[in-house]
């Protein structure tokens, strides 16, 4: 990914107006922001009972097959991985759903602000009698789980008071229109392109969109502890992007799906689309063998020991590591702030639970990041076809189940179940601002206002999403969490072996 392209890369100051109002906004340069240009390694597929069984073969392989190939290989040396068989047959895939264009708006000349009078919504267009819709991805279930400490009592109003506390904004929802209460301004444009994505939702799906009220937190960190609300009062309904395994967070889908302005990130269609053609340049077994990351690691003290792999273009173990150079001044202030004990844990957003250890990915332990890079690297390496397997299965994963259709639908599962659990009606703040696309398009500037033209819905759908499946069985759900801790601890167990 090319940080330098385009806009955010400096430039003069302009007059940028939004539901804020209107203020001096100098876009930052490429090198001064918080991003990670990250390409995943994926690893080994492991054989396990959560993988189709009629669609894979196993094969045993040993990790290490120059020690004495002809012995009887040690269960502890030995992984067994999936070979797909050939698919069936498949018939054409059906028609696209029927959609309805959404009349297209103009920004008249001169300074258009947030105050814009917003049109009325179009008008809902009914259910069909009979669903036609596919099941959704089954990482949808997880949305079952964030709502279930609330799934008994309820949602109350004085319960979503309470997350206010760090909340970047409070959304409200009614009769298919959005109001927005400010509290304060997020990192970057955050609040404006999540608040974005909902608008188009709202497009998507005319009418369809509950009466709703929530707040959302713009940060990475999930601020709403578990451990804070065991067997005392309900804890408050936050939405954010990323949860952890500590916290209560509603996950919800990051801002960049919309674009990324300040980094030059497109909307994910357009994204996805580069991403498809540069991989179709260079097959995988003729690629440089080598992992990549570039990378600000001042963020997180997770990125930052990656620093101490060996930061430099000549590697001894077929790793790129990549600092932009002026981080390197800041090391050792670094290592003495607060920054250095933030982001110690893992953390996923509303898709990764859904992603598999040795099937979509091989994973990297967070207190040995060297050592286990060396060994990926060299297993996939010495491993060529079952890495690419993996990285199809990963790919697979990207463009079949994290397309932007289901990017919107898990949006709306999400919201619909939440609506279900409040126990009041909601009302429009005091303070609260209607946003509409108008509102938002015509008062932005420069790429901001290009990626929003670029990720807008043009189209309303006859059919609704596709048809949350039900939630997890305890048992089932347990048998899956342990077989990914199993396939995880197995890895570094061959990690100290090697």
């Amino acid at each position: 990914m090319d940080d330098n392209k385009g806009g955010g890369g400096g430039g003069a100051a302009h007059n940028h107006c939004n539901i804020y109002g209107c203020q001096k906004w100098l876009p930052l340069s490429a090198t001064s922001m918080a991003f990670i240009g990250c390409v995943l390694f994926i690893g080994v597929v492991m054989t396990t009972f959560w993988i189709i069984p009629g669609d894979y073969n196993p094969i045993s392989f040993s990790l290490f097959p120059n020690n004495n190939e002809s012995a009887t290989p040690n269960p502890i040396n030995t992984i067994q991985i999936v070979v797909p068989n050939p698919p069936p047959h498949q018939s054409p895939p059906p028609p696209p759903p029927p959609t309805h264009p959404i009349k297209p708006f103009t920004c008249s000349s001169g300074n258009l602000t947030a105050a814009t009078t917003c049109n009325p919504p179009s008008a809902a267009t009914p259910p069909p009698i009979q669903s036609q819709n596919p099941t959704c991805p089954d990482y949808f279930r997880w949305i079952h789980e964030d709502l279930k400490p609330w799934r008994e009592t309820g949602i109350s109003r004085q319960e979503v008071d309470l997350a206010n506390r760090t909340a970047t904004f409070r959304l409200v929802i009614l009769d298919g229109r959005a109001y927005v209460e400010a509290f304060h301004r997020s990192f970057q444009t955050r609040d404006l392109f999540t608040m974005w994505g909902v608008l188009q939702l709202l497009r998507r799906y005319p009418g369809r969109v509950p009466d709703l009220d929530l707040m959302f937190d713009c940060g990475d960190m999930p601020v709403v502890k578990s451990i804070d609300y065991h067997h005392r009062s309900l804890p408050p309904p936050l939405f954010q992007y990323c949860g952890d395994e500590s916290s209560l967070a509603l996950v919800f889908p990051d801002w960049s799906f919309w674009g990324w302005v300040e980094i030059n990130i497109k909307p994910w269609e357009a994204l996805m689309k580069e991403m498809k053609e540069g991989n179709q340049r260079l097959g995988w077994l003729n690629r440089i063998p080598y992992a990549y990351w570039k990378g600000n690691p001042s963020v997180a003290s997770t990125r930052w020991d990656l620093l101490q792999c060996n930061v430099s273009n000549a590697q001894d173990w077929n790793a790129r590591l990549y600092a932009q150079d002026w981080l390197r001044e800041t090391q050792q202030g670094f290592k003495q702030s607060n920054l250095a004990n933030q982001c110690d844990h893992r953390y996923y957003d509303f898709f990764t639970r859904g992603l598999m250890p040795g099937h979509h990915y091989w994973p990297i332990r967070d207190d040995n990041k060297c050592r286990a890079i060396k060994f990926a690297v060299d297993w996939g390496n010495t491993h060529k076809e079952e890495a690419q397997a993996i990285g199809k299965a990963g790919s697979s994963f990207t463009k079949e189940e994290l397309k932007m259709d289901y990017v919107y639908d898990y949006m709306f599962h999400l919201l619909r179940e939440y609506a279900k659990l409040l126990k009041y009606k909601p009302t429009k703040p005091p303070k609260a601002k209607e946003i509409c696309v108008e509102s938002m398009a015509c008062a932005a500037k420069g790429r901001e206002r290009e990626y929003m033209m670029a990720s807008m819905v043009n189209a309303s759908y006859d059919l609704g999403p596709c048809d949350l499946p039900p939630p997890y069985d305890p048992m089932a759900l347990k048998s899956l969490l342990k077989r990914k801790t199993m396939f995880i601890e197995q890895v570094q167990l061959l990690e100290q072996k090697a």
